[in-house]
């Protein structure tokens, strides 16, 4: 099961007609809803499911600068000014505060590659640390005798359980309206145009519509002709009973555990690097763009294949947007923890810091992260389909980037002069966009 969730209000009844369709209630979905109402455009989100019921509420609540994708640092300096701005009241807090995040490491050649990383990120004004040894142990005292650390103190992080129904309200409070329980069943696209949605709940005409759709965003695609190489991968996460204090930093990461202080006093705690990916016939569609970060990934990686292959096999083709869905029929993504990799990450996490030693596991969860080629998100429009734009693919660094990604993608259908460079973002970045006929199971 998924951790506790701040319930959102629902508009129950959808409008016959909106400026923009928002598909997905997640992070991006919702920061993006935000930000155009202000633009003083009529927004609808339609959600499957509830808001933030997948991975914007399941994943660790890093926001973090440190170690980001070159192409990422520009979102992350906006997305930090953002989360301040949605901490401010009269809004609901988000659980955001700057507390630091440091890297640990007891490998030789870790240091050399963020000395690298810490180059780049300077030039962007980012300010991190290099810490010896002695340096930090300090930070994080521990028998596991850490011989470097990077240290980033403006880094920060919030309540992913809290901030997406916080933004949530705040935007219904603007004029957006959330359709919960509503599935997409189809997008309307007539003369390379997209012009509407049918859900569940009724057709809704559209001047434009986002696919913010997480894990499900290259299936959708799929159905009107897009290919979007796009896979997905099972993040396992638990968290704490209220336990002692092991460093003076919000957030730590080291080779066989993460954890985050929380609110209440209590750990996330996850298997650095402990993702599962389930072998599913897109593993082999999409295999060619892949098979780099496979290659370089794959000492990380947890390969399974079961019952979700022939699932999706076996799933019917092109649905009929007068029937129910698979969207319908699969609400809420909610794979089962991996206890496996928890066990093994609370049991370094316990030889690092005895303290902890005691510490109750409360619950765990897993959830469902939508990966890219590149582990880079694409945030733009389609070139071969008017009116059609994509905010997906945030490969787990979503969370963090997600006000800067919603506004910039606001941005990108306002006009308005974008908040970062959208380029690195670009659909057709991957390859030549392609139109096929092979529809994929809805």
């Amino acid at each position: 099961m998924s951790p506790p969730l701040a319930a959102v209000r629902d508009d129950d009844t959808p409008p016959a007609n909106a400026d923009v369709v928002i598909i997905g209630g997640g992070i991006i979905g919702i920061c993006t809803a935000y930000f155009l109402r202000e633009e003083g455009l009529s927004i609808a989100v339609v959600e499957k499911g509830r808001v933030a019921g997948e991975q914007s509420s399941r994943n660790w609540g890093f926001v973090r600068q440190q170690g980001r994708d070159p192409s990422e640092i520009p979102l992350i300096k906006q997305s930090l000014a953002l989360w301040e701005q949605f901490e401010r009241p009269p809004q609901q807090s988000v659980g955001f505060r700057r507390a630091g995040i440091i890297y640990l490491t007891r490998e030789p050649e870790v240091p050399e590659a963020w000395r690298d990383w810490m180059a780049y990120a300077g030039r962007h004004g980012i300010e991190s640390f290099l810490l010896d040894a002695a340096e930090a142990q300090s930070r994080a005292p521990s028998p596991m005798a850490w011989t470097a650390g990077l240290y980033t103190p403006d880094d920060a992080q919030a309540e992913p359980a809290l901030a997406v129904p916080a933004i949530a309200e705040a935007a219904r409070r603007k004029g957006v309206t959330i359709h919960q329980q509503c599935a997409v069943r189809s997008i309307e696209i007539e003369r390379g145009r997209a012009v509407a949605v049918v859900t569940e709940k009724g057709r809704i005409d559209a001047g434009v519509v986002i696919c913010a759709a997480g894990a499900w965003s290259s299936r959708l695609c799929r159905s009107i002709g897009i290919t979007l190489p796009q896979l997905a991968a099972r993040a396992t996460v638990l968290r704490t009973e209220a336990a002692p204090n092991v460093s003076d930093a919000g957030g730590i990461v080291a080779e066989k555990f993460s954890i985050r202080r929380r609110v209440d006093g209590g750990y996330n705690v996850a298997r650095t690097m402990g993702w599962t990916y389930e072998i599913v016939p897109d593993t082999f569609r999409f295999m060619r763009a892949f098979w780099p970060a496979f290659l370089q990934q794959k000492g990380n990686m947890k390969l399974r294949f079961g019952r979700k292959f022939f699932r999706e096999f076996t799933a019917a083709w092109r649905a009929d947007a007068r029937k129910s869905s698979v969207y319908e029929q699969d609400r809420i993504l909610d794979p089962a923890p991996d206890m496996r990799v928890l066990d093994e990450a609370m049991t370094s996490l316990r030889a690092a810091f005895p303290q902890l030693k005691d510490v109750a596991v409360a619950e765990a969860w897993a959830g469902m992260i939508d990966i890219m080629p590149d582990a880079v998100p694409v945030i733009g429009p389609v070139p071969e389909i008017g009116n059609l734009m994509l905010a997906t693919g945030f490969s787990g660094h979503g969370f963090g980037i997600g006000p800067g990604a919603g506004r910039l993608t606001a941005d990108l259908v306002s006009g308005r002069e974008p908040i970062v460079d959208p380029k690195p973002f670009r659909f057709d970045r991957l390859g030549k966009t392609i139109i096929s006929a092979d529809v994929a199971p809805q």
